[in-house]
């Protein structure tokens, strides 16, 4: 199938810090590299080839991985730095929308396992010596969230946690070199726990076989387990100075050493879902389009008002969500191309985008399945493995559109108590 031809190409500037700016153009943002989301789309028939068999086995193909590794897929914004693409994060969504039009457990593996190693690029330069030293390229997955058990520590030699427990859900762990984990570094005066993130290699954690889900599958999101595992201090950053930009490494003149941690983490989650929505829409003009309606008198649905209405706005839908993750995006990279801070306000604008994404995507996905019957759920029509990744992929917490919509409403109404505590 070909990329569909209503894809929007270009995206106007971002809007600043008022309710108003969200309606300014963006032309003077940073467009994506062609080049790297055109080395995506080359790959959809790979991918496509072994999009079930990645549902089944649940996890990616290592062929496919492998691949996308040696072209730099999955380090589309770490920086050149370190052996990346350097890419800023409208690229990134492209890209991925590119794999995920072919499988979106694919795309969302390969969207999580970009990230996080972008996430360890942030680091001290002695942890980033430890996962990309000697020139290699790790692939690193993670979860925010702390494990059952921390525990602070300090010997003679170095400080550091040591952590036992779980992290479930780390999606493309399968295919990880390390992980960035969720870890209690300390309390509070109040008792609330002091949350970091911390890099730990795979080779010290295991691996639950645990993602037994109805979508999603080839994401291979599994649990990782520690046990007594020791964390030194360097390579361990704390949450709350990542929510505020304010990172370890090194200053540099890379614009991806820039981009804001907590709206890139929510930005990313929504890449495979363009992909999903686009790929739906062109089986349904392609082949669902060509289905008689059954009990009326329409040889083909191309034929029938209501499905050339259901089509326009699935068509529409799936514009909308690529508009509003683009100037997003826009928004992420154009400060980062600055060297500037994301206002409160335009972080709380991305949340609200991205939550609108995938509400967008789903209900558009929704609206295909219903234009092509009763089949769309036969286990050979893979509209119904699409259907099945986005009604996964859009429930993730941190995209979650109900409280995207509380946490942008009361920014838009001066309320400064967090919804959330980054």
């Amino acid at each position: 199938m070909a990329t569909p031809s209503n894809t929007v190409e270009s995206i106007s500037e971002g809007g600043g810090g008022s309710a108003t700016g969200c309606m300014d153009s963006f032309f003077d943002a940073p467009g994506p590299d062609h080049e790297i989301v055109a080395s995506a789309r080359a790959l959809q028939p790979l991918i496509r080839e072994h999009a079930s068999d990645g549902d089944a086995n649940r996890r990616a193909s290592d062929t496919v991985m492998d691949i996308l590794h040696a072209q730099g897929l999955l380090h589309i914004a770490v920086p050149k730095r370190l052996g990346g693409k350097g890419a800023n994060f409208r690229t990134f969504i492209d890209a991925v929308a590119e794999i995920g039009y072919a499988d979106g457990g694919t795309a969302w593996a390969s969207a999580l396992l970009n990230v996080c190693t972008w996430f360890a690029t942030l680091f001290s330069e002695q942890a980033q010596a430890d996962v990309f030293g000697g020139g290699k390229l790790s692939r690193v997955c993670g979860i925010f969230t702390p494990p059952q058990i921390s525990e602070r520590i300090y010997d003679k030699v170095s400080g550091g946690v040591r952590v036992t427990g779980e992290w479930p859900y780390a999606s493309g762990s399968a295919h990880a070199d390390w992980a960035v984990l969720g870890v209690k570094v300390g309390e509070n005066a109040d008792g609330s726990p002091i949350l970091g993130l911390g890099l730990i290699p795979m080779a010290d954690l295991s691996l639950k076989d645990s993602w037994f889900v109805a979508g999603m599958r080839a994401s291979a999101s599994n649990t990782l387990v520690a046990n007594n595992v020791f964390v030194p201090d360097h390579r361990i950053q704390l949450f709350e100075r990542m929510g505020d930009e304010d990172y370890l490494r090194e200053a540099s003149d890379e614009a991806s050493d820039y981009a804001s941690f907590i709206p890139v983490a929510a930005l990313v989650l929504c890449g495979a879902q363009l992909g999903l929505v686009r790929a739906a829409l062109d089986l349904s003009r392609e082949k669902g389009a060509a289905k008689n309606v059954a009990y009326t008198i329409y040889a083909q649905a191309r034929q029938s008002p209501a499905h050339q209405i259901a089509i326009a706005q699935a068509a529409s839908e799936a514009d909308q969500a690529y508009l509003l993750l683009a100037r997003a995006a826009a928004d992420i990279d154009k400060a980062a191309s600055r060297r500037e801070k994301l206002d409160r306000l335009t972080r709380a604008r991305i949340r609200m985008d991205t939550g609108q994404t995938a509400r967008l995507c789903r209900t558009a996905i929704n609206r295909l399945l219903s234009f092509n019957g009763a089949s769309s759920f036969a286990d050979v029509n893979p509209i119904q493995r699409i259907w099945r990744d986005s009604e996964i992929a859009g429930r993730h917490a941190f995209v979650m559109p109900e409280i995207a919509d509380l946490i942008y409403g009361r920014i838009l109404l001066g309320l400064e108590e967090p919804v959330q505590p980054f």
